[in-house]
């Protein structure tokens, strides 16, 4: 069963290591480094490496049977 959560930006955009804090899937930013870097992060169905990674409001984060859509 997969989880879902939404998640309200103010900006622009957020990085990817910090949206996955702020989603409360890593628990630091060096934790949110590993798992972008292992490749267990999908961003609009595309597997994402890239910590900087920005992300817009209407995207899709995907990490293990997490999703948190950005608002």
């Amino acid at each position: 069963m997969r989880i879902k959560k939404q998640i309200n930006i103010e900006d622009e955009y957020i990085k990817l290591d910090q949206l996955l804090k702020l989603g409360e899937i890593a628990d630091s930013g060096g934790h949110a480094k590993l798992i972008i870097l292992n490749g267990d992060v999908r961003v609009n169905g595309q597997k994402v490496v890239q910590r900087g990674k920005k992300i817009r409001a209407g995207d899709r984060v995907t990490y293990d049977n997490i999703e948190i859509e950005v608002l």
